[in-house]
């Protein structure tokens, strides 16, 4: 789901509200609403859907909706397993962002600093890009850096930010913030002018994925 200059402009004249009426299964339109992927691929349970989220840090949209996608996710079926993937499109200042991502869930701030973290970068312009800056910012955060490095350097980080490159790289995302249904179903939205938008095309493909 690329957002553009053009479309950023429209959520900001939409606001965050529902400014369309729900698209309903029977109106959704591959190639408009979403794209199929090619080699489906799915980790969650049998029975389970899997509702992957393609982000960055260094993303100001993907601050934007992980605010929006908060009390939506409050509500989401029991039948949903939702995942964040950070992604770094081979930029380093990203894989970097990427590893602060998994070193903040290993060390149980996540929660707390997380959009704190997207605010910093992209509200407020702080480049929170090489390790000296971020640790830097985490200590000022009475984060306990040593902890934080060990796990911002921990080989486990390393391995979780490829393997979400190369996730990207196979459904073919090139843009964020991209949501992905059941690994079968990119949510393109190319006519969304909200968030909520987006987030009704990834409710009906969630039932499209359960008639699948």
């Amino acid at each position: 789901m690329p957002l553009t200059r053009r479309r950023f402009n429209q959520f900001l004249v939409g606001g965050l509200s529902l400014a369309l009426a729900p698209v309903t299964l029977a109106e959704l339109r591959e190639g408009r609403d979403w794209r199929a992927i090619s080699r489906p691929q799915s980790e969650a349970p049998e029975g389970k859907i899997e509702l992957l989220k393609f982000f960055s840090y260094g993303c100001p949209f993907c601050g934007q909706l992980n605010q929006v996608m908060k009390p939506w996710l409050e509500d989401l079926p029991e039948d949903v397993v939702f995942r964040r993937v950070p992604v770094s499109f081979n930029r380093s200042a990203w894989a970097n962002l990427s590893r602060v991502y998994f070193a903040l869930e290993a060390t149980g701030e996540l929660e707390r600093l997380d959009q704190e973290v997207f605010d910093a970068i992209g509200q407020r312009r702080e480049r929170l890009f090489t390790e000296q800056a971020i640790m830097d910012w985490m200590d000022d955060r009475d984060v306990d850096t040593e902890r934080f490095a060990e796990a911002f350097h921990a080989s486990r980080t390393q391995t979780l930010v490829a393997r979400g490159d190369r996730l990207q790289s196979r459904f073919r995302i090139n843009s964020v913030p991209t949501l992905v249904v059941d690994g079968r179903y990119v949510v393109v939205g190319e006519d969304a002018r909200t968030y909520q938008d987006l987030l009704d095309i990834t409710e009906q493909l969630m039932d499209k994925a359960r008639a699948a």
